[in-house]
């Protein structure tokens, strides 16, 4: 079983989930994959496109196609989209085929990290930004908790500092 080689990484849309990803990848050797990234490769359109001509509904049928994939490699970092933990076969399959990091993230940081990023199709509502932001971690909040072997805080941490967490955890 290859639980133990896979990293996965959820968490809420600017918790540093692609950045941690990208440098743990470089410091343990091991391939780097964002399942949203690999969904836009795929597609040849951005998640906003996606959104748009499909819904959210749309998307999220090509993101458990590729969260079943991607999880099925070995000795993989996988960066995961903030709402893949929705489906309870995605989660399931996490919890199945790797460890599992909830990056966490004060809101104020959250708002201060999306509120200018137009790659964010949810954020762009009628609502401010913050309300958006706390009605998603409150409804995937707990789905985050019990999902994820292990919590890392993510506000007044550097990278390095959530790398080395999750390195200490590892072992």
């Amino acid at each position: 079983m290859h639980k133990a080689n896979n990293i996965i990484l959820i968490g809420l849309m600017g918790t540093g989930k692609t950045t941690v990803g990208r440098q743990l990848s470089r410091k343990l050797k091991m391939d780097f994959y964002d399942s949203d990234r690999v969904i836009e490769e795929r597609t040849g359109a951005d998640i906003p496109l996606i959104f748009e001509k499909e819904g959210e509904a749309g998307f999220r049928k090509r993101e458990q196609a590729i969260i079943d994939e991607l999880t099925q490699k070995k000795n993989i970092i996988l960066a995961t989209g903030g709402g893949a933990i929705l489906n309870p076969e995605n989660r399931n399959h996490m919890i199945n085929r790797g460890i599992v990091f909830y990056l966490k993230s004060s809101l104020q940081t959250l708002v201060e990290r999306t509120s200018k990023d137009k790659n964010r199709p949810l954020l762009h509502a009628d609502e401010a930004v913050e309300v958006i932001l706390q009605r998603l971690l409150d409804e995937r909040g707990p789905l985050y908790e019990e999902t994820a072997d292990y919590t890392v805080e993510t506000v007044n941490n550097s990278i390095h500092s959530v790398i080395q967490a999750i390195i200490k955890s590892l072992n």
